[in-house]
């Protein structure tokens, strides 16, 4: 048996990426031209963006969330699992990573499909809640980890009974079961996970993951 160490979750992730997943040159370059750009390096994995994409698909989603775009890797796998009429709705706090989504986006030639709306998000959902539509089908939340309840009751609020909701990076190494912890986005994550498990209009679970990225988690809950 190998060794649990964050060398041997990296080759697993490599493994099966390449077993699953097929070459991409669109994603490929999305993630390239990210790096080039200076932007964050911490978009989703290849193996968590088509999982998004899946249940992009597995639940028939037409209208998606997505909070935190960064250089729209994540957005192009949701953008793909929708129908062509669909529309991702990606909020994205920085100009300059809206700028590289954007290129992102026309190059995987979804750009159509998806509206990003740059600002901070908790100021960018009441205004969405506002101007009305239809509610969203799934929800992806992977932003600044502080504001995960405000951007948790606004994924409620706009979605209906059977909206998913995916919040990411729950696990944050193991910190997230530390009561006495300081450490702001620890704090954040502990907060949305207590209100997915004491807010009657959601049912959520969530699961640790090793990987790529590390020692993290997601939850995943639904609209009640």
């Amino acid at each position: 048996m190998a060794d649990s160490t964050p060398e041997n979750w990296r080759r697993v992730d490599d493994y099966l990426a390449a077993t699953l997943l097929d070459d991409d040159t669109a994603l490929t370059m999305a993630r390239s031209d990210s790096d080039a750009a200076d932007l964050p390096a911490i978009e989703v994995t290849p193996l968590a963006g088509k999982l998004l994409h899946l249940l992009a698909r597995m639940t028939g989603a037409r209208n998606v969330l997505e909070v935190g775009t960064l250089g729209g890797y994540s957005t192009i796998w949701l953008a793909r699992g929708i129908p062509r009429d669909g529309r991702v709705v990606t909020l994205e706090l920085e100009q300059k990573h809206a700028d590289v989504a954007r290129r992102n986006l026309e190059r995987a030639r979804v750009s159509d499909k998806v509206e990003i709306v740059v600002g901070r998000a908790a100021d960018s959902l009441p205004r969405i809640a506002e101007r009305g539509g239809e509610p969203f089908d799934l929800v992806f939340i992977d932003a600044d980890k502080e504001s995960n309840t405000i951007y948790l009751d606004w994924a409620i609020r706009l979605g209906h009974p059977g909206t998913v909701i995916v919040v990411d990076n729950v696990g944050r190494a193991g910190e997230v079961a530390d009561p006495g912890t300081d450490d702001a986005m620890v704090i954040g994550s502990r907060r949305a996970l207590e209100l997915l498990g004491s807010d009657p209009r959601v049912d959520a679970t969530a699961l640790q993951t090793v990987g790529a990225k590390g020692w993290d988690g997601v939850a995943i809950a639904i609209v009640v």
